[in-house]
C-alpha cells in the first residue's frame, strides 16, 4: 500500500478526530484527499509544536498542535495528520530542546522555523537583522516570546501540475549550456517581457533561445532565498545593496518567491514548472544550480530560522574540540555535515524531490568538494554522499556537475568523484584566457584544452564529455568585460575593492573601460570572437554566459553577487548594438552542430590530428615564446576534414596549408579578423582558398573545410 493509501487507511479505522498521529514518511507535508499529513526530522528535541496561520501578518497562530512522544514520534520524526488542510495553507513550527551550544545543541522554543522540505515560502520581507538571537533563550521547554511577527511562513503548494510530455535526455555531445539568471535576464526595461524578472519572464525568452541554437538553460539559484541578507550600501550611490546571486538557501525545494510573476502566495511552484515545462516542450533542458553545502543560516551569530532550530548538531559541521563553533568550507559561515548519514538521506531527497516533481534535467552543484567531507571537515577518499548520487536510481539520467573545488582549500578539477561527474574546468577557462591574451609558454597547454583537457581527465577514466568548458560563467569578468579592462572594479560592493578574483588574464588593449577608438575596439572584437571560436570547437561541453553572445558588461566588476541593478542585469538594447557579435555566437554554435567531429565523446588519437608551425612543422611544445598554432582534425566518416588556425601574436602569420587528395581544395569557412559577414560564411559556402598558404592577422583564428570545388 503507498503512502497516501495508508494515511486514507489509517483516518477510516481510527478515530474521528481532527487531528491523528500521521505518518513519519513522506517529510515535509502530503496532502491527502481530506486533511495533510506533516513530518520533520529532530533527534534531540523534547518538544515540537506545529502552528497554522491564516494571514502572513498574523503574531499568532490560529491553531498550535503539539506532537508528543510517542504518540507523534517514529525514532526522530514527529508527525501529524490534520484534517481539513490543503494548498494554500500557511504552517511553522518550534521545537524545544537543550541549548547546549559546547555540545552543540542550539534549540529555542522563541523561534518560528520553516520546514526544510517546504514546498513554498510566504512573502514577508524579512531583514535578517531583525530575527538574530545572540543571547541564550530561557531554559524553559515551553514556547516564549515569538518571534513569528518578523518570521515568514511555510506554505503548502498546489501538488498537482499537467505536463505536456517528458524531454528525452540530451546526449552531453550535443549539449550547450547557457547560464542565466532568472531575474537578470528579463528585468531590464529593455528585455520587453511582458512579466519581467520572473519565471514567466524567462518563458517569454524562449523563442531567442531556440534560435540561438542552445540545448540547456543553467539557471543561477532558484532555491528560496532571502534577498536582504547584505546589510551595507553602494558607497558610489548610497543604494542599498541586495543578495542579487542567490547563494544563501533558506529553503531546499521551495522555488524562490521573488522570481513568480503573481508573487509569493505559494504560487511559486506552479509557475516553476510552467518554465520546465515550456522549455522541455522547445526541446531545451533546465539545469538548475543547487546549494547543497551551507545555508543562511551563518554562524553563531546568525538567525534561527530552520535547521539549526530543528538540529544543529546534525546538520551542521561542529568544531570537535569547542561544537559552538562552525566549521567554514564555503566562506559563508556555516557547512552542512554532508556526510553524516541523516543529513546525506536528506540531500538525496532534496535532489529527488528536484528531479521527479520538477522534472529538472541536471544540476550544477555549488561548492561540490564541501560534498566530499567528512564530519570533521576531511577530504574522503571515496565520498559515500557523491557515490550515492551518482548511482542512485532516480538520478541516474539527469546531468550532474561539480564545481569542483570549495573555500576550504580543496580542488579537485580532474579528480572529483566518479566518472559520472561532469566539472566546470576552471584550467580550460585560465589557460584559454592567458593563450589569448598572448602569454608566454601557452600554446601546448591551448592544444590540450582544445581536444579534451586529455591531460587533466585521462588519469581518474574520465572522457572529454567530463569537461564542462567555459571562459566566462557568473563568477568573475563577463566576456566583454574580459577584454576591456586589466583589473577587477568592484568598488560598488563596499569591501573596497577586496573581494573577487585579482588575476583574471584579462587585457584592456590600451584604455580601461569603454572607448570610442576604433582599432582598440577592433581588437577586442576580434578577441571576442577567438574566445568563443575556441569555446565551440573545443571537445568537452561548451557553457556560454548569458548576454556574453552581445557583449553585456558588468563595468568592471567580476563580483557582482550583490547588484541587483543595471551592472548585472542583461540590456537587450546590446544585442542590436552588437549584433555581429550575436550572429557570430549563434554561427559557431550551429558549427559546433553541423561538424560531429569536434564534440566525439573520446579525446583525440594522433590518427585524428596533426599539429603544425606556421611552417607545416611539428610544433615545438617547450617553445615558450610561441604564439601560433595550427591542427588538421581528419573528418573521415563524421564530415570534411578542418583545419583550425590560431595566432595570438599581435603580428600577421603566414601558415602553410596540410596537403588534400581526391581533389579537395581548402575553403575558408570563419576568419575572426573579417568584419560581417566574412568572418562567419553560411554553411555549405566558404571561399575557396587556391595559395599554398594562409595569411592570418594578429590576435585572430580561423577554420578552413577541405572540400571538392563544386
Amino acid at each position: 500500500m503507498n503512502t497516501r493509501g495508508y494515511l486514507d487507511y489509517l483516518h477510516t479505522v481510527s478515530d474521528t478526530n481532527d487531528v491523528q498521529p500521521g505518518s513519519p514518511l513522506p517529510l515535509g507535508v502530503e496532502l491527502t484527499h481530506d486533511g495533510a499529513n506533516f513530518a520533520v526530522f529532530s533527534r534531540h528535541a523534547a518538544r515540537v509544536w506545529l502552528e497554522l496561520y491564516d494571514d502572513e501578518d498574523e503574531v499568532d497562530p490560529i491553531r498550535t498542535i503539539e506532537l508528543t512522544a510517542p504518540h507523534h514520534r517514529t525514532g526522530d520524526i514527529w508527525h501529524v495528520w490534520v484534517r481539513d488542510i490543503g494548498a494554500g495553507q500557511r504552517y511553522a513550527y518550534r521545537v524545544a530542546g537543550p541549548y547546549e551550544p559546547a555540545a552543540g545543541h542550539r534549540f529555542d522554543a522563541r523561534r518560528l522555523l520553516i520546514d526544510p522540505f517546504a514546498t513554498a515560502i510566504s512573502n514577508r520581507p524579512w531583514r535578517f537583522e531583525d530575527i538574530l538571537t545572540p543571547e541564550a533563550p530561557q531554559q524553559s521547554l515551553a514556547p516564549a516570546k515569538s518571534n513569528a511577527a518578523v518570521m515568514p511562513k511555510s506554505i503548502i503548494a498546489h501538488d498537482h501540475f499537467r505536463w505536456h510530455g517528458d524531454l528525452p535526455p540530451v546526449p552531453w555531445t550535443d549539449t550547450i549550456i547557457y547560464e542565466t539568471h532568472v531575474r537578470g535576464a528579463t528585468v531590464h526595461p529593455s528585455s520587453g517581457a511582458n512579466h519581467p524578472g520572473t519565471y514567466r519572464g524567462l518563458i517569454e525568452k524562449l523563442p531567442y533561445f531556440v534560435d540561438l541554437g542552445i540545448t540547456a538553460l543553467e539557471l543561477m539559484p532558484v532555491q528560496e532565498f532571502n534577498e536582504t541578507t547584505i546589510l551595507r550600501h553602494n558607497p558610489l550611490t548610497g543604494a542599498p545593496l541586495r543578495n542579487y546571486w542567490g547563494y544563501d538557501p533558506v529553503g531546499f525545494i521551495a522555488p524562490e518567491g521573488s522570481y513568480c510573476s503573481l508573487g509569493r502566495e505559494g504560487h511559486q511552484m506552479q509557475e516553476f514548472l510552467e518554465l520546465v515545462d515550456a522549455y522541455h516542450r522547445a526541446g531545451i533542458e533546465i539545469i538548475v544550480d543547487l546549494v547543497l553545502n551551507h545555508t543562511a543560516e551563518g554562524n553563531a551569530g546568525g538567525p534561527t530560522f530552520s535547521l539549526r532550530g530543528f538540529d544543529n548538531s546534525i546538520y551542521y559541521m561542529l568544531d570537535q574540540n569547542d561544537r559552538s563553533v562552525y566549521r567554514d568550507y564555503t566562506g559563508t559561515g556555516n557547512t552542512l555535515n554532508a556526510n553524516h548519514p541523516v543529513v546525506r538521506g536528506f540531500i538525496l531527497n532534496v535532489l529527488r524531490t528536484w528531479v521527479t516533481y520538477m522534472r529538472i534535467d541536471g544540476v550544477r552543484f555549488d561548492l561540490a568538494s564541501v560534498l566530499g567531507r567528512d564530519r570533521h571537515g576531511n577530504l574522503l577518499d571515496n565520498p559515500p554522499l557523491l557515490e550515492v548520487i551518482a548511482e542512485d536510481p532516480i538520478l541516474r539520467e539527469i546531468k550532474i556537475i561539480a564545481e569542483a573545488w570549495d573555500a576550504g582549500g580543496a580542488y579537485q578539477v580532474g579528480s572529483f568523484s566518479e566518472r559520472r561527474w561532469a566539472e566546470w574546468n576552471g584550467r580550460y577557462r585560465d589557460d584559454v584566457r592567458r593563450f589569448w591574451r598572448g602569454d608566454d609558454g601557452m600554446v601546448g597547454v591551448f592544444a590540450s584544452r582544445i581536444c579534451g583537457s586529455e591531460d587533466i581527465y585521462r588519469g581518474s577514466g574520465k572522457g572529454p564529455q567530463n569537461s564542462i568548458n567555459f571562459i566566462t560563467s557568473h563568477d568573475g569578468f563577463t566576456l566583454n568585460d574580459l577584454v576591456s579592462y586589466a583589473r577587477k572594479h568592484n568598488e560598488a560592493n563596499g569591501e573596497q575593492n577586496r573581494d573577487g578574483m585579482d588575476e583574471n588574464f584579462s587585457a584592456n588593449y590600451g584604455v580601461e573601460g569603454p572607448t570610442d577608438d576604433p582599432r582598440i575596439e577592433d581588437v577586442r572584437r576580434r578577441q571576442i570572437k577567438n574566445m568563443l571560436l575556441t569555446l565551440f570547437i573545443s571537445r568537452g561541453v561548451p557553457m556560454l554566459l548569458g548576454g556574453d553572445e552581445f557583449r553585456r558588461t558588468q563595468q568592471g566588476n567580476n563580483n557582482a553577487y550583490c547588484q541587483d541593478n543595471e551592472i548585472s542585469w542583461v540590456d537587450w538594447r546590446l544585442r542590436e548594438r552588437h549584433a555581429e557579435i550575436q550572429r557570430f555566437t549563434r554561427g559557431m554554435i550551429a558549427f559546433r552542430r553541423d561538424h560531429p567531429v569536434l564534440r566525439r565523446d573520446t579525446f583525440y588519437t594522433p590518427a585524428d590530428v596533426r599539429w603544425s608551425n606556421p611552417a607545416g612543422e611539428t610544433p615545438d611544445w617547450a617553445d615558450r615564446l610561441a604564439k601560433c598554432l595550427g591542427c588538421h582534425v581528419y573528418g573521415r566518416d563524421l564530415g570534411p576534414d578542418l583545419f583550425l588556425i590560431f595566432n595570438a601574436a599581435t603580428e600577421p602569420v603566414s601558415f602553410i596549408l596540410p596537403g588534400l587528395t581526391d581533389g579537395r581544395r581548402w575553403h575558408r569557412a570563419i576568419d575572426t579578423a573579417l568584419r560581417a559577414p566574412d568572418d562567419l560564411a553560411q554553411p555549405g559556402r566558404g571561399i575557396r582558398v587556391d595559395l599554398p598558404r594562409y595569411s592570418l592577422d594578429g590576435r585572430s583564428s580561423a577554420i578552413l573545410l577541405a572540400r571538392r570545388p563544386r
